[in-house]
């Protein structure tokens, strides 16, 4: 059997349509907690960033065996903002400790990071242009001269501009 991961999620990946339009399939999940990080909504940007922050929590979940091929796209996805970082999360409904691969973003210091970032609101107001930038970013890696992540998001949000 092939090798499988656990990714920790917190943002835009808590709705399974955008899972769905990355990986073809929804994994198994188990809501979690990431200790000592918090999350911050980003100026400019409709998803989050987690930073290490002691005495802070993150509530999300965790995404099992994730396959290799699928955190290559997860990797592509998360692009050059995210870092991916090996994290312990506990497991709300066993209180188990898990390891698993989170994307911390990679300037723990920048000065667009604020407040705190709401799924439900991002749902409401968001979600639906996010899946159809998710989409396009899909069939934009399927093309031999692909587009980083961050290029598609930001010629998806500013077509409008």
């Amino acid at each position: 059997m092939a090798a499988s991961l656990n990714v920790f999620v917190y943002g835009s990946l808590l709705a399974d349509d955008v899972v769905r339009a990355l990986l073809n399939r929804v994994p198994p999940s188990f809501p979690a907690l990431l200790p000592d990080f918090h999350r911050f909504s980003i100026k400019d940007r409709v998803y989050p960033a987690i930073v290490p922050l002691p005495k802070h929590s993150v509530a999300g979940k965790v995404l099992m065996g994730i396959t290799v091929p699928e955190l290559e796209v997860l990797d592509t996805f998360e692009d050059v903002e995210y870092v991916r970082t090996t994290v312990q999360v506990t497991l709300l409904d066993s209180s188990d400790e898990l390891e698993a691969e989170a994307y911390v973003w990679s300037n723990k210091h920048d000065p667009n990071l604020y407040g705190d970032w709401d799924f439900e609101e991002w749902k409401q107001k968001h979600m639906d242009d996010f899946l159809k930038m998710t989409i396009g970013f899909m069939e934009e890696l399927e093309r031999p001269e692909s587009k980083p992540r961050v290029a598609t998001y930001e010629s998806f949000y500013h077509q409008d501009g």
